[in-house]
């Protein structure tokens, strides 16, 4: 058992450690699972303010996790919360309070709260002590809420969460809160260029960029536990790998309306001008200060590539768009990347981007039913897509349908 002082370096390490990652979705998860690890949780759930409402954004529980088979991850799913007295969450998000409940089941007399059953009763879990804290940021503004569920003593047995963690939990989730509000600033910029991307093409959305940026990182990873990467290469890599996947596309802003919005079939030089929507969002990238200009810069260049060596733009100089010397073909064109010669970065988007696309509506076609998509992901494995990752997004196939309700098109 760690004393009061040992607790709280602890803590101080854990708010640096969070404050690393840079993406929204990642940082949230990591904030859970260390606050879970520091009060030994078995379960939790973290709400993020979105809309004057409560998103339930991710939730953990280890009791049901090892009820599913090695590797595999509990589906997403999200839903929202008022901002009231009436639950547990919206209770502590409107009046700024923490609350230690010992028993869900047994609330005292007289408060405004109620706790939801619906989660143990589909799932067959108990909620019993329960934690629950505000993200609250230096303002003293709510940014969301963290509920951390049943801790356990060293026999594993459900406990109340003592009281003299509250303190330590609060400042990491004024910590927390602070890392959270940088992240989602890094996404709103994000979203501000594809927002100027599907200004071009309307195909190009928030929806669509998150989803793909979502599949992107659950297939890497599945992709990379089965190779034997190190744990600590695998996080730092989601966290990288997220960012740049939204911005696969944004070279499309140098494309021309009357190409990018055509209702028709693009004639052979049209086509030719799109492709260059690749080398020209990775010259955005040209410069790189960091991992993510340049994972970003690989993203955008090689996600059309192909494992067969078939895709676009192959070897090329992004300066200029011209063929490599010696890396012509004999078309006269570029010659393609083929098998790892393409970045893994590309290899994983170029699935991701296709799925997605063939799975939604666009405004030149009806989405397809999930068994052709399917169909034709595994008719182009070893062809169009990398042979391992292909199978590694099968395997997850799960957790790539709950994360397309997570981020619904606009009506």
């Amino acid at each position: 058992m760690l004393n009061e002082r040992e607790k709280l370096k602890k803590i101080i390490q854990l708010s640096k450690d969070i404050s690393q990652v840079k993406d929204q979705d990642l940082l949230l998860e990591r904030i859970l699972l260390e606050a879970r690890r520091f009060v030994n949780a078995d379960a939790g759930s973290i709400y993020v303010v979105e809309g004057g409402q409560l998103k339930f954004s991710n939730s953990q529980n280890d009791t049901q996790l090892r009820k599913l088979p090695p590797g595999k991850k509990l589906p997403y799913f999200t839903f929202k919360v008022p901002i009231d007295k009436k639950s547990i969450s919206g209770y502590v998000a409107s009046t700024g309070e923490v609350l230690n409940i010992p028993d869900v089941y047994n609330l005292p007399q007289g408060v405004s709260y109620s706790f939801g059953k619906a989660y143990d009763e589909s799932s067959g879990y108990r909620s019993k002590s329960m934690l629950t804290v505000p993200l609250k940021n230096y303002r003293g503004t709510i940014l969301g809420v963290l509920q951390l569920i049943n801790a356990q003593n060293e026999k594993n047995e459900i406990i109340p969460f003592s009281s003299e963690d509250e303190p330590l939990i609060l400042l990491f989730a004024n910590d927390a809160a602070i890392a959270l509000e940088r992240a989602q600033m890094t996404r709103s910029i994000i979203l501000r260029m594809i927002s100027m991307a599907e200004l071009r093409d309307p195909k190009e959305t928030g929806p669509h960029v998150n989803r793909v940026a979502s599949y992107s990182v659950e297939i890497y990873e599945a992709w990379a536990v089965k190779k034997g990467l190190a744990k600590e290469t695998i996080t730092s890599t989601k966290d990288v790998l997220r960012s740049a996947a939204m911005l696969h596309d944004v070279g499309k802003v140098a494309i021309s309306d009357l190409i990018l919005k055509k209702p028709a079939r693009f004639t052979p030089e049209e086509y030719a001008i799109i492709k260059q929507h690749t080398f020209l969002g990775a010259r955005l990238f040209s410069n790189p200060q960091s991992d993510f200009d340049d994972m970003a810069s690989q993203v955008a260049l090689n996600h059309h590539e192909r494992w067969d060596g078939e895709g676009y733009p192959g070897y090329i100089d992004i300066a200029t768009g011209q063929p490599l010397q010696g890396f012509i073909n004999d078309k006269g064109t570029a010659k393609g990347k083929r098998e790892e010669e393409i970045p893994f970065s590309g290899r994983v988007v170029a699935i991701a981007d296709v799925y997605d696309a063939l799975s939604c509506r666009r405004c030149y076609k009806e989405p397809w039913n999930e068994s052709n998509v399917l169909e034709e992901l595994r008719g182009q494995r070893g062809k169009q897509f990398d042979p391992e990752m292909m199978d590694a997004f099968f395997s997850i196939l799960d957790v790539i349908r709950s994360i397309a309700s997570q981020y619904p098109d606009k009506e």
